[in-house]
Formats: C-alpha cells, structure tokens, sequence
C-alpha cells in the first residue's frame, strides 16, 4: 500500500532535517504540510494520494519545456543505453559547451559543474585569484547557493526561513562580503567609493528571483558594469535562474550588457543537476589544468545532464518559443491582476518573460526591503486556495513561479478561475 504524503513526511522527519532536501519544500512559509510528488508530464504534476495539479514551479525554473518531454526523455534514454559516468571526457561535453558559447557573446571558455552553487562558487575563487583582492560585493536578497561568502543577506529559502545569514559561516569571510540594496544605484556608487580598487567581484542576479521576481530599474545594471570596469572588479552575472529563461541568451541579452564571468544551471541541464561558470579567456585560462585555481568534479558534464541540455537547448532555438511563452505569461499576469481587482485585493505583479511572482502589496516592489513588506501571511491563503483547486505555485513569497510551453491557453484560462475564487476567499476573511 502506497503512504500518504502526510504519513512520508512523518518519516522523512525522523530521517533528514526538517524531513526535507531543500528548506523551501518544508512549507514553513505557506502552512500546512509539503506534498509528494508522484510524476509529472507537461504541465502538470501528480502527488502519491492522485491529485493533479498544474505547476508552475517546475523544479524551481529547469523545466521550461514541462515534464518529460519526449523529445528529452528520448534523448535520456539514447545515453543510459551507454553509460551514465565515465569520469572522463565525452563528445557530448564539448557540443553542450560550444552551444552556451553561441548562447552567450561574453563567454569565451566555460567549465561545466554539477550545480548553480558549485558554479558561484568557482566563479568568486577566479575572481578573487585574477585580482588579487578579497572582498565581494553582493545584493541583499539575491541568492547565489550556500556556500559560505554568499550566505549573506541572501533571500530564497533563507528569507522564507526568516534567517539572515547561516551560523556556521565564518565571521572573518562574511566579513569580506560587502552588500546593497539591489536597484539602489546610490548605495552602489556608495560601495565602490567606500572600498576602492578593494572589491574582487561584484554578483548580481541580473533579474533577481530569489527575492521573488524583481526587475532591475533601467540604467542599474549599465552603472554597475562601468563601475566595475573602472576599478578592475570581476562582474558575475549569476543567471542560474535567466540563464535560457528570460532570453536564449539570458538576462545580458535581454538587457544588452556583459559580464566578466556568468554563471549558470537549471535549464541547460534540461531538468538534471548541471551547472557551469564561464567568461572571458583571460580569466577561465586561471582555471586548473590551464592555470592555478584548482576546481574539479568527479560527475562534472556527465553524459546524462548533457543530453538532456543539448536536447533542450535545440527546441529553445525553434521559431517564436519565447515569444510564445511570454504571451501565455503576460496573459496570465494581466488575468490575476483582473481577478485580484475584482476582489479588491491589493496585488503587485513582477514579471520578467516567463519568470513572475505576485506580491500582496499595493507598493512597487523594486528590493529585498519592498518584497518584505508583502503580506506573507496572505500570500500562504493565497497558495493553499490555490493547491485545493488544483495550481501549484512556488510554497514561499520569494521565490520565482514559472510558466513551460507545455502550458496551454486553457491551463491560463483554468488558472485564473482558481486565482479568482482564491482572490474572493481571501476578501472575505
């Protein structure tokens, strides 16, 4: 007999910490308790108890095509006929390669990983190794993984968690972490003054998702790209999230600016743990074997995540995929807001191609500090109203919801209707 969602989760929390892998799956944020899932195909999931649910998490943004696409799963199936490490290098490898070099302009070498935190991570010891200084500067609110330089003032699950850093991270490296409000071009040119030619790198997601979704103001990421050339600081785009979601080519292309260094992960690995950093050659030459910053990784482009990224990569290229997954987006953002009107619930939208997240506030939110004044608590009806009628959004205020093209018109139309009768249910409290 198959366990119920509730009865695995009373296991798993006598097996892993909080009974999950990942913080944010623990529903702390929304209340009530996390479900199971079972499979998912196209747009759609199903937990261990039957229930379909339309999701828009879809693996917290790699999934831009759906669940088990045949195309990728096809693709799978070609490699586990061959093996699935080899801890050597493959064919594979390099085309997944070349292909994020077409991708991206600023990429010259890149150097494939197993996850986004692995590539940030990388990516700041280059930094740090190619200019000889140590301190970084950062984002309140962006999230860049868990190592430990970046666990400051980050968002995702550590805002949902309601923790501003990580003990454990040591007081002299946190020390070296210098942060700003994101948007905040003033508290920016503030940084650089106060700690000139001293700042290794500069990271920044460049459409923030980690806080929600958050669009940087017209001319932030221009003055930050001048700054950072004037003092010979190392500018990282983190476009785990962007990177093939917001454009082909990412945020730097959407906004025509580029890094020194980009990292990136999720969709390139088309639903598998992958990640790469990559950048200019003078930089990715340091890079051991070329150069002296050792860095490594036993499952590092393994065939597996490969085949699926290069499979999706290619269908990204057809014709008009992102513009018509930025129409079924602004349909649905332009129909929750319609419903939240109707309702009379303050509601603020941020969208970013296919990326978005609704805020209850009737404030912009531009930072870390505006996403933190939505109602939380609100929002948590607003999931649970939500997952009784069938939709899956993100469980946590400030993470990023998404939209596939396996979403349909019709799975727009039904998610309206649900956020409808939510939006209702929350007017009448």
């Amino acid at each position: 007999m198959n366990l119920k969602s509730e009865d695995l989760f009373r296991k798993a929390l006598r097996l892993m910490p909080g009974g999950v892998n990942s913080p944010v799956r623990a529903f702390r944020a929304v209340g009530g308790e996390p479900l199971f899932v079972a499979s998912g195909k196209g747009a759609r999931i199903t937990d261990v108890e039957g229930r379909s649910y339309l999701d828009y998490v879809l693996s917290w943004g790699p999934l831009i095509l759906g669940h088990c696409h045949p195309q990728v799963m096809e693709a799978l199936a070609r490699v586990l006929e061959t093996g699935t490490s080899f801890g050597a290098s493959t064919p594979a490898e390099v085309e997944l390669a070349e292909q994020i070099q077409a991708a991206f302009p600023s990429i010259e070498r890149v150097r494939l990983v197993n996850s986004g935190t692995e590539a940030t991570m990388a990516a700041l010891r280059v930094a740090r190794a190619a200019t000889g200084r140590e301190k970084i500067l950062k984002f309140e609110g962006c999230y860049h993984g868990h190592a430990d330089s970046l666990l400051v003032k980050a968002g995702s699950g550590v805002a949902t968690l309601g923790l501003p850093d990580s003990p454990g991270v040591p007081r002299a490296l946190a020390e070296l972490t210098i942060t700003v409000p994101f948007n905040d071009s003033a508290a920016l040119e503030e940084a650089f003054r106060v700690h000139d030619h001293q700042l290794a790198a500069v990271i920044v997601e460049p459409v923030a998702g980690n806080m929600g979704c958050v669009a940087p103001r017209a001319g932030f990421l221009a003055r930050l790209r001048t700054l950072a050339a004037e003092q010979g600081t190392v500018l990282i785009f983190d476009e785990v999230l962007t990177g093939f979601r917001v454009a082909y080519g990412g945020a730097q292309q959407l906004y025509g600016i580029q890094p020194d260094l980009t990292t990136l992960g999720k969709i390139m690995g088309g639903g598998l743990p992958v990640g790469a950093y990559g950048g200019k050659a003078a930089l990715m030459d340091l890079v051991a074997p070329a150069g002296p910053v050792y860095q490594a990784g036993t499952l590092s482009g393994n065939p597996l995540a490969v085949a699926a990224g290069l499979k999706t990569l290619e269908l990204l290229r057809a014709p008009g995929f992102y513009e018509r997954l930025d129409a079924l987006a602004e349909s649905l953002v332009a129909g929750l807001r319609a419903e939240a009107d109707r309702a009379s619930v303050a509601l603020t939208i941020n969208r970013v191609g296919s990326m978005f997240t609704p805020f209850f506030t009737a404030e912009a939110v531009t930072d870390y500090a505006s996403a933190k004044k939505a109602d939380t608590a609100a929002f948590g009806r607003f999931f649970r109203a939500l997952r009784e009628r069938g939709i899956y959004f993100p469980p946590s205020q400030f993470e990023a919801a998404f939209i596939s093209s396996a979403h349909s018109e019709d799975d727009i139309a039904e998610t309206i209707r649900a956020a409808g009768a939510a939006f209702t249910a929350l007017a009448c409290r």
